[in-house]
C-alpha cells in the first residue's frame, strides 16, 4: 500500500513562489501525471516529494505517517531522473546491483532481483555491458531497472521520456504503461508533454505558474476543462477559439453567438448573455461544408499540414486564425483558397473572457 497524501504544500525561493499552496491526494497503485509547461511547478513539486527539496509550508504524508521531515534515502521511494544519472564506470549489471550491495543484501539474492528485473525489462543480453554502449532507449531502462529492483513503495518518474526520438518515445510509454499494470505501484511522473499525460495517467495533475488548475481523469479535462487555460493545453491541435458575444435569440429557446465574419445560433442551458466571451471548439469537430447555408462560415486556407491518416487546416475567419482537423484521403484546400466551415454535433464552450473560466457548454442548433 503506497497513498500519498499532500496538505497545503507550498514553495517559495525568494520572491518567487514556485508552487502556491495546494491539497493533493495520490491513490495506492495510481499512475498520477504532473503535466504544465516549463516553470508551471511540476519538477518541483516532485523533488518535495522524493525529499530534495524542503517545502516551505504544509506537510506530506506516506500511508498516513507524516515524512515531511523525513530524509530521501528514508522515504522508499526510488526517482527516474531525465538524464537517467547511470554510473558511466559500472556495467549495467553493477548499475542494477547497485543499491541492493549498499543494503548488504546477499550476493545470491542480488543476482536473482537483477536478473528477474532485467528480464522483464528485456535487458538480460545486455547485463555486461557499459552506459556508453547502449542507445537512449536501453538507458532509459536500466534507470527503470535500478529503480525496479528496490521494490519502493512509490516511483517518481521526472520527464524520462523526454531524451528519446519521436518512435522510441511512443514504444517505450507502451512499455512503461505494461509495467505500471504488473507492478501495480504508485507512480507519479511528471512531464510537459500533454499526450504522454493523457495516454498514461489515470488521472493528471494540471498546473501553471505554480497553481493546479484542473485536477482530474483524462477525459475529464479533454471533455470538461474548467478554463480557457486546460482546454487549450489538452488536444492535439489544441481547442480553437472564435471572439465574440452570446445572447439569447429574441424569439424562441437558445443563443446566438456572434464574432468575426461568424454566427452561430446553439442550443443548450446557459446561465445569461455576455458581450465577451471565446467560443471553443475542439479541432475534430469542425467540418467543411460544400455549400452556404444555416450556420456556415467562410474562411480562408493559410496552410495545409497532411500528415497521412489526417490533415490540419489552418485558417483565416475575419481577423481571426482557427485550425481545422480533417480526415484524408479526401480533396484537401490549397493555400489561400477560400472554403466553407461549420462545427459538427459535439459540445461548443463558451469561456468568459475576462476570467477565462468556463461558463457553459452547448451545441449547435439544427435548422
Amino acid at each position: 500500500m503506497a497513498t500519498i497524501k499532500l496538505e497545503q504544500v507550498s514553495k517559495v525561493f525568494e520572491d518567487h513562489t514556485a508552487i502556491a499552496p495546494f491539497d493533493l491526494e495520490i491513490e495506492d497503485g495510481e499512475f498520477l501525471v504532473l503535466v504544465g509547461p516549463s516553470g508551471c511547478g511540476k519538477t518541483t513539486t516532485l523533488r518535495i516529494l522524493a525529499g530534495l527539496e524542503e517545502p516551505s509550508s504544509g506537510h506530506i504524508f506516506l500511508d498516513e505517517i507524516d515524512i515531511t521531515d523525513c530524509e530521501a534515502k528514508n522515504r522508499d521511494m526510488a526517482m527516474v531522473f531525465q538524464n537517467y544519472a547511470l554510473y558511466p564506470h559500472m556495467s549495467v549489471y553493477d548499475n542494477m546491483a547497485y543499491a541492493l550491495k549498499l543494503r548488504k543484501v546477499p550476493k545470491a539474492q542480488i543476482e536473482a532481483a537483477v536478473k528477474k528485473t532485467a528480464a522483464m525489462l528485456g535487458l538480460d543480453v545486455l547485463l555486461r555491458r557499459y552506459p556508453r554502449e547502449l542507445s537512449g532507449g536501453q538507458q532509459q531502462r536500466v534507470a527503470l531497472g535500478r529503480a525496479i529492483i528496490r521494490k519502493p513503495k512509490v516511483f517518481l518518474m521526472d520527464e524520462p521520456l523526454s531524451n528519446l526520438d519521436a518512435k522510441l518515445r511512443v514504444q517505450t510509454r507502451a512499455e512503461l504503461i505494461e509495467l505500471h499494470s504488473k507492478l501495480k505501484t504508485t507512480i507519479v511522473y511528471v512531464t510537459h508533454d500533454q499526450v504522454e499525460a493523457m495516454t498514461m495517467g489515470t488521472r493528471i495533475v494540471l498546473m501553471k505558474d505554480g497553481l493546479i488548475q484542473q485536477v482530474g481523469k483524462p477525459i475529464e479535462l479533454y471533455k470538461k476543462p474548467v478554463n480557457r487555460f486546460v482546454a487549450e493545453f489538452i488536444g492535439t491541435p489544441p481547442m480553437q477559439f472564435l471572439s465574440g458575444k452570446i445572447q439569447a435569440k429574441e424569439a424562441g429557446d437558445g443563443f446566438v453567438f456572434s464574432g468575426d465574419d461568424v454566427t452561430l445560433e446553439l442550443t443548450g442551458r446557459y446561465a445569461e448573455n455576455k458581450d465577451a466571451v471565446y467560443l471553443g471548439v475542439r479541432p475534430e469537430n469542425f467540418f467543411i461544408s460544400q455549400k452556404p447555408g444555416f450556420n456556415v462560415f467562410g474562411a480562408k486556407v493559410l496552410v495545409v499540414e497532411n500528415i497521412g491518416s489526417e490533415a490540419i487546416v489552418h485558417c483565416a475567419v475575419g481577423s481571426e486564425k482557427i485550425a481545422i482537423k480533417i480526415p484524408v484521403p479526401q480533396n484537401l484546400p490549397s493555400f489561400g483558397e477560400k472554403i466553407l466551415v461549420t462545427p459538427g454535433k459535439g459540445s461548443l464552450y463558451v469561456f468568459d473572457k475576462k476570467t477565462e473560466k468556463l461558463a457553459g457548454i452547448l451545441e449547435l442548433s439544427v435548422s
